[in-house]
């Protein structure tokens, strides 16, 4: 993939987690991916088992979910990681802000390994 198409990748990506798409967002990553969030060393691996439980989690955790302010930084043809922002909410709670980063490593058009920095609380757990 060239610079461009990693980064519209990444943010389509981040775009169906933001919309709470369960079957766009899983549809990212290889059957077979693993998802590490390497600030609090927990790995989810399998992509119709437990990324999808993580992100069930996530979606009835918060009732809104913004990710803003992309740095993107690629590594064509295969590699892209992004700097952003955060924002989670729940009704009648404050939001919750953080920046984040992610590292994305694609086995063809699609996400295989996924590493990710957070500030903050793990909301991913």
């Amino acid at each position: 993939m060239s610079a461009l198409q990693l980064e519209q990748l990444a943010e389509k990506y981040f775009a169906a987690v933001d919309n709470k798409d369960l079957s766009t967002a899983l549809s990212f990553f290889t059957h077979d991916a693993t998802f590490t969030i390497a600030t609090y060393q927990s790995t989810f691996k399998g992509r119709d088992t437990e990324i999808s439980e993580m992100f069930k989690r996530l979606f009835s955790r918060y009732d809104t979910i913004l990710h803003t302010n992309f740095d993107h930084f690629p590594s064509p043809p295969n590699m892209i990681s992004s700097r952003f922002e955060v924002q989670n909410s729940k009704i009648g709670s404050p939001t919750i802000y953080k920046n984040n980063c992610n590292f994305f490593k694609l086995q063809g058009n699609y996400f295989h390994e996924v590493y990710v920095y957070m500030s903050g609380d793990n909301a991913l757990a």
